[in-house]
This record gives structure tokens, C-alpha cells and sequence, in this order.
């Protein structure tokens, strides 16, 4: 991509996790951008980025102020949230903390300054009963986590005109001192030659990180706005990504028992017929994302490459 930048001074927050350091790491890669990496660690995890840090708890609403008073930036890119759903639907304070006040923080800066804010979001906005969906289908989220991450879209709008929403789900990959994620655990367990239920009734698209980063570099650098589903470009159930990924690493997959999601009993109630339409996204940002069976050859190269097959 050989067009100029609209932006120079961006200000990446969540940029430990799996998503942020792959945020981080394409627009550090581009020597147009000035970046400054943040995020509750004392130090960025991936030592082999050249960039900036700064330590930022996005609750804490004066240190976000004073960031952003102090770098400038033209573009704020949230990549920090509280996913785990489960712990979302239990931990209802720690979930509006950082899910929704963590981004009002963020929305009141970018607003006072005309930063854009880039922001993440879910299929989780949805209630997965008439899924896959465009980014213009009704919304109606049926999880403490789906009600948190509207309420962060909604306070993403409210940060001006310019703001960009990437929805997407089943984001997985390998990152460096992350939290594992639903692929990195299949491997860890198929591997080990240990058995693992999946759930045959949760349907979407498995999301490999790259992408997504890609799609918010792009979103950032064509200075699109509004909201674009960002995911895997075709559906498949969990149990059949497992089966895939074991197909593809040479796993028993025997070991992949199907179940149905109420076995489980969950704190928080999951989208079942879900999955997100990414033809805007692939059409706007001039990009196409990968397939299950394509993002699983990148991921088993990559766990290659890192020695961990």
C-alpha cells in the first residue's frame, strides 16, 4: 500500500495482547507512523518491536487524559478489552470497567482533540439466531460481554464522526506472553494426546489475528469510519475447526468428542447461528481474509517457525 498516510501519531493501547501486538508490529513496520505503544505491563512484551511504550490503565481516566495531552496522537487504536465471556457475565464490574468505562476514557480525549478513535468489537452485539449478519442487521446481544462491547460501540460513535469499529470473533494466533486462545489450545491438547469436547452448535468465523491487524492498518490508512466485520471469510461450526485443525497438524481426531453448547451449563449464553458478513470490509480496504483451512496452514507454520511443532 504506496499511498500517503492521512495520520502520522498513532497511540495503540491493549498492545500486550494477542491483537495489539500485531497492531503494533505492522505499524511499527511502517517507518511513516510515530507510534506509542501501551498497556498495563511495565513493558511491552514483544522486545523486538522499535517503538515507544508507556504504561496506561485505560480505566484510569486522569492517565489516559494525560497521555494523550502529552503524545498528541492523530489516531487512538483500542486494542485492550475484557473477553473472557464467562468471567464477563460473573465479574459484571471488572467487564463495565474496562469494556465500557475504559472506553468512554478514550472517546472523551479523542472528542476534546479530533482523534480518531479506532475501536474492536464482537458478533457478540448479535444474539446468533439469524446469523451470519452484515454490519447493518439488528443488533441484540444476549451476554454481559455482547451488552458491553454495544455499549463500547456506542461510546466509540460518540467520539465524533471518524470513528472505526472492526467486529470480529474467534480471533486466534500466536503471540508472545498472551493468554491462550481457542486454536492454541486445541494444539496443547491434541498434541498432548488429550481428549477435548467441542461444541457442534456455535457457528462463525475463525478469525487468524493477522488479518485483523491487516484490517485495521488498512481501515487506518484508507481513513475509513463506521463499523466493518472483520473475520475469517467463511463459517464453520467449533467442532469443525477442530477437525480441521486437526487434519491439518496430523492430530487423532478421535480425541475431538462433539457436545452441544447447554451440556456445558456457561455462566453466559453464547450466539449460536452467528458468523459476520466481511464483503464491505474485503471490498473497502482492498484485502481478503483468509479461510479456516488457509488461516490454520499460516498458524501451523508459525507454531513451526517458533518451535513449538
Amino acid at each position: 500500500m504506496t499511498e500517503n498516510p492521512p495520520f502520522r501519531k498513532i497511540l495503540i493501547t491493549g498492545a500486550n495482547g494477542l491483537l495489539g501486538q500485531k497492531v503494533t508490529a505492522i505499524f511499527a513496520g511502517d517507518t511513516r507512523f510515530e507510534i506509542l505503544a501501551s498497556a498495563k505491563g511495565t513493558q511491552l512484551n514483544r522486545e523486538d518491536l522499535v517503538c515507544r511504550y508507556q504504561e496506561l490503565d485505560i480505566t484510569d481516566r486522569k492517565a489516559v487524559r494525560a497521555l494523550v495531552a502529552d503524545f498528541q496522537p492523530e489516531v487512538i487504536i483500542n486494542c485492550a478489552a475484557m473477553t473472557h465471556v464467562d468471567k464477563c457475565e460473573t465479574e459484571r464490574e471488572a467487564c463495565q470497567s474496562i469494556n465500557v468505562d475504559g472506553v468512554r476514557n478514550l472517546a472523551e480525549s479523542a472528542k476534546a482533540r479530533d482523534i480518531k478513535l479506532v475501536h474492536i468489537s464482537t458478533d457478540y452485539v448479535f444474539d446468533g439466531k439469524n446469523g451470519p449478519y452484515l454490519e447493518t442487521d439488528r443488533v441484540n446481544p444476549i451476554s454481559y460481554y455482547g451488552k458491553s462491547k454495544l455499549a463500547s460501540e456506542n461510546e466509540c460513535i460518540a467520539s465524533g464522526p471518524g470513528h472505526l469499529i472492526f467486529r470480529t470473533m474467534v480471533v486466534y494466533g500466536l503471540g508472545t506472553g498472551t493468554k491462550s486462545n481457542f486454536a492454541l489450545w486445541l494444539v496443547q491438547m491434541l498434541k498432548e494426546k488429550k481428549p477435548v469436547t467441542i461444541v457442534t452448535d456455535q457457528t462463525g468465523n475463525a478469525t487468524l489475528v493477522e488479518d485483523l491487524a491487516e484490517a485495521v492498518y488498512r481501515g487506518v490508512l484508507k481513513n475509513k469510519s463506521g463499523i466493518f466485520n472483520a473475520a475469517g471469510s467463511d463459517l464453520c461450526s467449533r467442532f469443525d475447526f477442530a477437525v480441521k485443525l486437526a487434519g491439518h497438524f496430523g492430530f487423532d481426531p478421535s480425541l475431538i468428542t462433539p457436545i452441544l453448547t447447554a451440556s456445558l451449563n456457561q455462566p453466559a449464553p453464547r450466539p449460536l447461528n452467528s458468523g459476520l458478513i466481511v464483503t464491505k470490509a474485503e471490498k473497502e480496504l482492498g484485502m481478503r481474509f483468509s479461510t479456516t483451512d488457509e488461516g490454520l496452514i499460516r498458524f501451523r507454520q508459525q507454531l513451526i517457525n517458533a518451535g513449538i511443532l
